[in-house]
This record gives C-alpha cells, sequence and structure tokens, in this order.
C-alpha cells in the first residue's frame, strides 16, 4: 500500500485522475437516472407519479449498492473496473431497452423499468464508495469526503442543466444514452492504465473494455436505426418526421388514414378526420360571436385551428401562443405539414409566441374577442395545470365582455368525469360553461366546453366550405345523451390537480394501463 503524502503536497497523478472519474460517473448515473424517470412519463402519463416512484427506486437501489461495497474487501480497482463496464453496459443500454420493450412487450414495460432502475442504482450504489476506499490510500478522510462529494455533486449539477436543454433535444434519448455509456466505459479504461501494475490479468481486463467501447460505439452509430425499429413498431404507420424537443417526442406518421401527429405517443390528430375535430372546436364560438377581431389560440402549434380562424374576414390578428418552438416551425416550415393548414402560420395576421400559456396570460394585457384552448389532454401535472382554476381565472382577464372562449376537453363518454371537471372548474371561476361535442373518428366522441360571460347563443351562419358543420346541425352538438350527461364533479385547483388523476384512471380502464 502506498504511504500518505505529506501535508502540504499537492494532489497526486492518480488522485486527479480518480477525482474526475467521480465527476463522469456522477454524470452517467444521474443521466441514466432521468431517462427512465423522463420515459416513464412520456410512456406512462403522470409525469410527477412516474419521476417520484423512478427517483425514489433508484435512490434506495444506490443505498442497497454502497451497503454491499462493503463486501468487496480485495481488489479494489479491479472490482471498480467491472462495475464501471456493467454501468455502462446496462445504463447506456437503458433508454433504447425501454423504447424497443414498450413497442413490442407493452405488458412487460413496467416490470422491465423498475428491473433496469434497480440494476442500474444498485451499481452505480457501488461506485463511489469504492473510489472512496481507492483514494485512502492517499488521501486523509477530511480532504477525501469533501473532495468526493464536491466533484460528485458538480457532476450531477452539469448533466441536470444538460440535459432536458441540450443533451435531448440535440441527440434524443437513446444517443443520450448511449453517450454516457461510453463514457462509463471510458472511465474503466481509464482505470485499466492507472491501475495497470495492480491489476492481475490485464489482458482479460483490457478485452472487456475493447468490446464494451465497441458495442456502444456500435449502438451509438446505429441509433438511428433502433429508434425507426422501435417507433415503426409502435406506430405501425410509416414515420415521416421525427424529433426529440426540450418538451416533447414528435412523430409524425403517414398511412392509410394520412399524415397523424403524435405528441409523447399520444395521437394529437390524424389528416383524415382532423377536419371534424378542428371544425367543431372553432366555428361554434367565431360564428356565434359575429364578427371577432382579435383572436388567441393557446397550444394548437399545428396551424389547424388557426386555419379555421382565418376564415372570418372580420379577424384582423391572431395571437398563437406555443410552448414548443419545434412545433410552430415544423407546421411552418415543412412543406407537405405547412400544407395541412393552408399555409395558416405564414399569414400576416398571425403573430407566433412561443412561450407557456400560463406564464403568458399572467404577463399579458391585451383582451381578445375569442380565446381558442386546444391544448393537449392533462395526462401530467405540467399539462394538468392548463386546466385549473388557476388558470381559467386568467383566461377570464383576457377575454372580452362579450367574448368567447372554447376549451378542448376529452372524450364525454370515455373520460366522462374527468369531461365535467373541466366544466366545473370553468364555472368555479365565475364564467358560464356550455359543454358540447362531436364525433370524431380517430377519437371517438369528443368534447368541449366554451366560456363567456354572457349565455351562448347559436350562430345564425357559419363560412362556406366547411366539410363537417352544417348550420342545421349545430344545435345537436349540445345535446348529451344519458351516457354522457353531467356527473357531479370536484373543481381543478393547482393544488390538488385532481383532473390529472381523474384521467389516467378512466383512460386507464381503456388502454389497460
Amino acid at each position: 500500500m502506498s504511504a500518505r503524502p505529506a501535508a502540504g503536497s499537492g494532489p497526486q497523478p492518480v488522485e486527479v485522475a480518480l477525482l474526475a472519474s467521480v465527476f463522469v460517473v456522477a454524470a452517467c448515473g444521474l443521466v441514466y437516472e432521468l431517462s427512465a424517470a423522463a420515459l416513464s412519463s412520456y410512456l406512462l402519463g403522470d409525469s410527477v407519479l412516474q419521476f417520484s416512484t423512478i427517483i425514489g427506486t433508484y435512490l434506495f437501489a444506490m443505498g442497497v449498492g454502497s451497503w454491499l461495497s462493503r463486501y468487496f474487501e480485495r481488489q479494489l480497482p479491479a472490482h471498480f473496473l467491472r462495475i464501471e463496464l456493467m454501468v455502462a453496459l446496462v445504463g447506456g443500454a437503458l433508454p433504447a431497452l425501454l423504447f424497443i420493450a414498450n413497442a413490442y412487450v407493452p405488458g412487460a414495460f413496467r416490470l422491465l423499468l423498475y428491473g433496469l432502475v434497480l440494476v442500474v442504482g444498485t451499481l452505480v450504489g457501488l461506485e463511489i464508495p469504492l473510489v472512496m476506499r481507492i483514494l485512502r490510500r492517499n488521501v486523509m478522510l477530511k480532504e477525501l469526503v469533501s473532495q468526493v462529494l464536491t466533484f460528485d455533486y458538480l457532476g450531477a449539477l452539469a448533466v441536470s442543466v444538460a440535459f432536458p436543454l441540450v443533451l435531448v433535444p440535440q441527440l434524443g434519448m437513446i444517443r443520450t444514452g448511449l453517450l454516457f455509456g461510453l463514457m462509463n466505459a471510458a472511465v474503466a479504461l481509464w482505470a485499466l492504465w492507472l491501475f495497470r501494475h495492480e491489476l492481475r490479468r490485464v489482458g482479460a481486463h483490457a478485452l472487456a473494455c475493447v468490446l464494451a467501447l465497441a458495442a456502444l460505439a456500435g449502438a451509438f452509430v446505429f441509433s438511428e436505426h433502433i429508434t425507426t425499429l422501435a417507433e415503426d413498431k409502435f406506430y405501425q404507420d410509416r414515420i415521416v418526421f421525427s424529433a426529440s424537443s426540450p418538451y416533447q417526442r414528435i412523430v409524425v406518421t403517414r398511412g392509410a388514414a394520412g399524415h397523424r401527429l403524435f405528441l409523447n405517443g399520444n395521437l394529437q390528430f390524424a389528416e383524415r378526420d382532423e377536419y371534424r375535430y378542428h371544425e367543431a372546436l372553432v366555428h361554434p364560438v367565431m360564428a356565434a360571436h359575429g364578427a371577432p377581431k382579435k383572436v388567441a389560440v393557446l397550444g394548437g402549434g399545428d396551424g389547424m385551428a388557426v386555419r379555421e380562424i382565418l376564415k372570418y374576414p372580420s379577424v384582423e390578428s391572431i395571437t398563437l401562443v406555443e410552448l414548443d418552438p419545434h412545433m410552430t416551425r415544423l407546421f411552418s416550415e415543412h412543406e407537405t405539414l405547412a400544407a395541412l393548414n393552408g399555409g395558416a402560420l405564414k399569414s400576416p395576421k398571425v403573430r407566433i409566441v412561443n412561450t407557456d400559456a400560463f406564464q403568458w396570460l399572467q404577463q399579458n394585457s391585451e383582451m381578445f374577442d375569442v380565446i381558442v384552448v386546444d391544448f393537449p389532454d392533462p395526462t401530467n401535472f405540467a399539462i394538468g395545470k392548463l386546466y385549473t382554476n388557476s388558470f381559467y381565472a386568467l383566461l377570464d382577464k383576457r377575454l372580452s365582455a362579450s367574448g368567447y372562449a372554447v376549451v378542448q376537453t376529452t372524450s364525454p363518454l370515455v373520460a366522462r368525469k374527468s369531461f365535467w371537471t373541466v366544466a366545473a372548474t370553468v364555472e368555479s371561476v365565475g364564467l358560464l360553461a356550455t359543454p358540447y361535442h362531436a364525433h370524431v373518428p380517430s377519437f371517438g366522441e369528443w368534447g368541449y366546453i366554451i366560456a363567456s360571460r354572457r349565455p351562448y347563443r347559436l350562430p345564425d351562419a357559419l363560412p362556406e366550405g366547411l366539410r363537417f358543420l352544417a348550420l342545421s346541425a349545430v344545435p345537436q352538438l349540445f345535446e348529451f345523451p344519458r351516457d354522457m350527461a353531467r356527473v357531479p364533479a370536484e373543481v381543478n385547483r393547482l393544488s390538488n390537480q385532481t383532473l390529472v388523476t381523474t384521467y389516467e384512471q378512466e383512460w386507464g380502464k381503456v388502454t389497460g394501463h
């Protein structure tokens, strides 16, 4: 065992190298944890629940790993090297394995998810104690703990910022996992060089490092094929566009139903019948108003609602508030997709604001004749806040005295209580809620709620050229059969977000989640 350096001596090369390894190891461990949590929230919904259970399981597994480290007594560098290679392979492949499992064996997804989290967490929990015990040979205990924890936390900080802002948008989830797997394997190779004089069977260790690096590098090179393999199976139709933004996974497919848009695996529209959804969303309020001049669209970055609004000559300006610039850019610049909205987002009447709609309502002082609220369904708390009484109170402030707002509001047949929860929430802020529904084959019976200060009145005329709505058929939209009639429901508040839980329960019965 090496002698401890005298006080005041500078850091030793092995010490510096191992502390740098701690930084990389911490970064890699957090990436695997964030990848598992993000993927589970994408694919299972309810981001708070998924992040909480994944992080809790991961931390528990790290505790198990730390406890198990006590049984590693000899050849610590060799154990550290092997653990790094296992973490590299299992952690690096975690996103790819989960994507493939979701596409091919969805019933086993949860088991594989938590199984991988337990394995990776246990291995990561072994890393830091082993590094500390190796460093103890040359560093005083007081300095050892502070140095190791400092580099550990710095690595976690770097990744926590880079993961949502740089890594996922630029590389995607699968390549991000593989990149950090390569970094773990590089740490193992580094350890091999640092401790080459202490290790037995150096050749076998070197071969293991080379094979692990080759496997991860090969998977990284062919990561697009892995993604395509998983997504082609999941979406069935041919994928014509896919991208990951800091907010969501955007996939556009083309098949028998024409183009279809998916956000985080959830269908947003099908070209074959999207006109039914968007005509029902827009025209009951636009035509009833009479001559709306200023209109806001919250969500709806695909431009389909804007396309319908532009059919009214009285409209002078449309403000489209869409969080994700990838969406508005895609449906503005992609030739085929821009054609679906008739080039609506390029209209001089349209102003695009890429920001959070909640914050925009808080900061904005403009008044609007009509506000179209076209958010995705409340599958998680980030979206659920846009269905709360706090949000509708802000909406009320931006609505002119004679104005109408309309909210897309999930299926009153499948998610009956969820639908009427939104109605109760709108009413809780003093607005009148006028519910209606339409049949959209891709979704089934779909619901909407009009929010206003004055009672809603049916329109006297509709624009020409509509494919679904006819003036004589509009009153039928407001008739609810017994299986969709109103049921008691709580107000959805920021403090409880009861709608997200209710929605997951009701749709879970249909999807089997």
